[in-house]
């Protein structure tokens, strides 16, 4: 009873501990029968019908809490019996191995059952309680994974670890598990000024909370799943349990994993990655170099390149750790002006590039480090090394003009303030705590106490790019303040995910060649070595997921008002699912996006992350429900997502791993959304009545056969070469082109043909019509394309990518070519050569123009837009059909039917030069229509 009141005190449950324990005392009877219910549900050697007798305490205890008069206790009762019938596992019954019970008890729970339970919700949470410690830990679902937490909150830490989730929930769109949080204290700590003792005490207490969590869960023993002994279990088998290091458990993956080998838990090392056999995060500079794939992308929407040119940083932390230490190594081009940690404050307002990269190496190889290890020497004039211990701090005219202020003097609190709103190029977060909030919000709201008195709101930075190397550097809302006011920034979610993506990857790799080890396939001596030698490529792949994901971001926001429509359903859509809400995430509501519509303001790139990491949540859900991760095709993601080397010696094996589907939805996920964009998957499901894995077919079709990743991969290359806006032009026409053939291969594609087949039936087709495109396209046709090609290489686009990149949008009746070609027992030349004549004749080109500025302000219009463009495909179709079965020349044809076509010509000029209005492109269809 005491555990579960101090697990209600990090509720925020409304009494106290004493009034709870009086309410108790004071109605015995009522606390006997809550002790012999939990006992009903859990006692191993319980003698009778569980559920019988389950129910019958029940309606005793229902009878008995009519007698309670207190409004008070008769919540606090009931609070108790809800919780224990939300209660899914225990370790109470356990023993220790000389036949004593445990010193801690641990608590399964349905935390969607428990009454209180803040917003969001996990799927479950495990309560660790000991004299001790206190400890939680939070689970978004079954296969779920994330760091936890030496946390100093002793008294609302579950407050602190559910933030924490809800960003690793964000986070995690990119890996395999969903999100995932814990977090302990230590309830007799030595005093921290005695660092052994007190380091000796956390481990201790980090080693129950472990075995706490352990011995809830299921075991897999030679393929089966084995229950913990003692455990009365009321949910399915849960054996997937992974942790990760948190701030103050950086160092104690091989404790954890130690741990792991005493419980002889399936996982084995992969239980907590990062240790001594494992990814370093810090010598690979993982987390850093994500996040400075968001540096790249932001400098380079503002024409500057990170790599080559100098630009002036304020940052928060210091050389010796591992998110700051290694950002600030990342380019040799960085001014680092200003940044302090919890001890000092930095200040060198004019750096010598060469000399301030070689000192800050020194201090990052330099064991514990400060700034205060710092070569004053090499400071500039005005600068220097300043304890955040002193009473004020006198500034230099130098420091003041860099710092942009005009006070000579200042505590170090406002000095940090100072720093935090410098104007300079990039402000960089490499430490912990929350820095910036909203205007309109207190700090109390944030809910990080020891920054109040120099945290600043985001409408106050005067920084042009803000990166977050850690974790929850700035409310939600500040983030969206300072995007508003023309900041760049996304989310700590985006900028440092490489951190738990490369973790994930450790996992898998560990699991895979776990059962390689068992089988006698490889010794542990070569899997150690073999993960050693995969350690760039792994950096790779994960690298690569930042920057998609940042590059899908910055394509949203190049033309936010476009796909503000698209956002919007896609949030209702999730709503309406009870997936998303939207309060919790500070996204707008549909008042709001109505007043920014007037505006002409969209999303910002803040609210946009959200909307993309809900996306590939919903998306991923729905292909781990389908039979797409069964079909052989999609085996490719699994290979892809494996270092080279493991999918050429190991292929079996990667075919029978045990989270075999879950890898392959979450590649294609983050493969599709990443490249289609957020709003892809939801708006061709809906507008065509299809499922996401029908969409994703349909979309894995369009790319094959028009060779489109090819396309992608080629603009990509253009980071630096041409003007980003230009860049995300093109990026964002392929992926126009995509969800027009993706539609287009719904319409077209047999549910009982498979990809394969459908690929070899059209992609020769597609491949021949771009190679013949010179001869076969009509003068105009070949005129307007060569016009479109020209522009694209005047502006800095090789030309043959210029060349493939419009020539698109000719090639893209492929399907309907060799279809006819088919029915009317003709070659692809004479088929091609036809339909192209007749779109000439017909003026097409200019007809489907005129339908693409049509408005898309609604499902409707965007519905009614699509299905006009297609009527113009399709009537160019059915007259080419006419033609070849009639073996009649286009000539003849114009001839037969002059005075309907000039009647189109002269309705074309007429509407080109008016507003976009869908009444007379439905009376030119109709005329259209007539001629087929």
């Amino acid at each position: 009873m005491r555990a579960c009141s101090r697990y209600f005190k990090q509720l925020g449950f409304a009494y106290s501990q004493n009034y709870i324990e009086a309410a108790l005392n004071k109605n015995a009877p009522i606390t006997q029968l809550i002790a012999e219910l939990f006992g009903a549900r859990f006692k191993p050697d319980y003698v009778g019908d569980r559920e019988q007798a389950q129910k019958h305490i029940r309606e005793q205890l229902e009878a008995q809490m009519s007698n309670v008069a207190s409004l008070d206790e008769d919540r606090i009762l009931r609070q108790f019996i809800a919780t224990i019938v939300a209660t899914l596992r225990t370790n109470l019954w356990q023993t220790t191995a000389s036949g004593a019970f445990k010193p801690y008890m641990s608590f399964k729970l349905n935390p969607r059952e428990v009454p209180g339970v803040p917003e969001p919700k996990p799927l479950f949470e495990i309560w660790v309680y000991s004299p001790r410690v206190e400890g939680v830990h939070l689970r978004g679902g079954k296969v779920a994974r994330g760091g936890l937490r030496w946390s100093d909150r002793r008294e609302d830490f579950r407050t602190e670890i559910l933030g924490l989730v809800k960003a690793q929930q964000v986070k995690n769109t990119v890996i395999v598990p969903v999100g995932s949080k814990g977090g302990f204290v230590l309830k007799n700590a030595p005093p921290a000024t005695d660092r052994e003792a007190y380091q000796a005490e956390g481990v201790a207490c980090y080693k129950i909370f472990l075995s706490g969590l352990l011995d809830l869960t299921d075991n897999i023993v030679k393929g089966a799943v084995v229950p913990p002994k003692l455990v009365i279990r009321h949910d399915v088998d849960d054996p997937y349990l992974v942790v990760a290091a948190d701030k103050g458990t950086a160092t104690f993956s091989d404790i954890a994993n130690g741990v792991s080998a005493d419980y002889g838990f399936w996982l084995g090392d992969a239980f907590a990655s990062g240790g001594s056999v494992g990814y370093d995060h810090k010598k690979m500079g993982i987390t850093a170099r994500g996040a400075w794939e968001s540096v790249k992308r932001h400098f380079r929407s503002l024409g500057v390149n990170t790599q080559d040119t100098a630009f002036t940083v304020a940052g928060i932390g210091d050389m010796s750790g591992d998110v700051f230490g290694n950002g600030m190594l990342l380019s040799q081009h960085i001014k680092l002006v200003a940044a302090f940690d919890h001890r000092h404050i930095f200040i060198d307002p004019s750096p010598d590039v060469a000399t301030s990269f070689a000192e800050r190496q020194r201090l990052f190889n330099l064991s514990r480090s400060s700034w205060d290890d710092y070569d004053k020497s090499l400071i500039s004039a005005g600068g220097g090394v300043f304890p955040r211990t002193a009473k004020s701090i006198s500034l230099s005219p130098e420091a003041r003009a860099v710092l942009g202020i005009e006070t000579a003097e200042l505590t170090p609190v406002e000095l940090l303030r100072a720093i935090l709103q410098a104007p300079v190029d990039l402000l960089y977060n490499g430490g912990i705590g929350t820095y910036v909030k909203a205007k309109y919000e207190t700090h109390a709201q944030v809910g990080d106490k020891a920054g109040d008195a120099f945290r600043v709101n985001g409408s106050d930075l005067r920084c042009k790019v803000l990166a977050e190397g850690g974790n929850l550097g700035c409310t939600q809302n500040g983030r969206i303040e300072f995007a508003q006011k023309g900041g760049r920034i996304y989310t700590d979610a985006i900028d440092n995910s490489a951190g738990v993506d490369c973790s994930d990857h450790e996992v898998n790799i560990k699991i895979l060649l776990g059962s390689i080890v068992e089988a006698g396939d490889l010794t542990l001596k070569q899997r150690n070595d073999l993960l050693a030698s995969m350690t760039d490529e792994v950096g790779h792949l994960v690298l690569t997921d930042n920057y998609y994901q940042s590059q899908a971001l910055d394509i949203a926001a190049h033309r936010p008002l476009y796909v503000l429509d698209g956002q919007q359903r896609l949030m209702q859509s999730l709503e309406k699912q009870g997936r998303l809400n939207r309060a919790i995430e500070y996204l707008p509501s549909d008042d709001e996006i109505f007043h920014r519509k007037a505006l002409k303001q969209g999303l910002t790139a803040p609210e946009g992350a959200v909307v993309l990491a809900y996306a590939k949540m919903s998306v991923f859900d729905e292909l781990v429900a389908s039979n797409l991760p069964d079909d052989p095709f999609f085996s490719r993601a699994l290979k892809a997502y494996f270092p080279q080397v493991l999918s050429e010696r190991f292929a079996e094996a990667i075919a029978h791993h045990p989270l075999k589907r879950e890898i392959i939805a979450t590649f294609i996920t983050n493969t599709v959304v990443n490249r289609a964009g957020a709003t892809f998957v939801n708006f061709i499901a809906t507008e065509a009545g299809a499922t996401a894995a029908d969409v994703i077919r349909a979309f894995t079709l369009a790319r094959e056969i028009f060779d489109l990743e090819v396309l992608w991969d080629q603009i990509d290359a253009l980071d630096y070469k041409v003007d980003s806006k230009l860049q995300l032009d093109l990026l964002s026409k392929l992926i126009a082109i995509a969800q027009r053939a993706s539609r287009w291969m719904l319409r077209i594609r047999s549910q009982s043909t498979d990809l394969p087949t459908l690929i070899q039936r059209y992609q020769p087709a597609a491949r021949e019509l771009r190679w013949q495109l010179d001869d076969w396209l009509p003068a105009n046709a070949h005129a307007s394309w060569q016009k479109e090609a020209e522009a694209l290489t005047q502006a800095g686009v090789e030309a043959t990518l210029a060349q493939n990149l419009t020539a698109l949008e000719y090639i893209f009746p492929a399907l309907d070519l060799v279809d006819l070609a088919q029915s009317t027992s003709s070659d692809l030349e004479q088929v091609a050569r036809a339909y192209f004549g007749i779109d000439d004749e017909l003026g097409l080109t200019g007809w489907r123009n005129q339908i693409n500025r049509l408005p898309t302000d609604t499902l409707w219009q965007t519905q009614a837009r699509g299905s006009a463009r297609d009527d113009v495909y399709s009537i160019a179709s059915q007259i080419t059909r006419g033609l070849l079965s009639r073996q009649e020349d286009v000539s003849n044809w114009h001839a037969q039917h002059a005075p309907a076509i000039d009647r189109l010509t002269a309705l074309l000029t007429t509407i080109s030069a008016q507003g976009p209005d869908l009444a007379p492109v439905s009376v030119a269809l109709r005329e259209l229509r007539h001629l087929a």
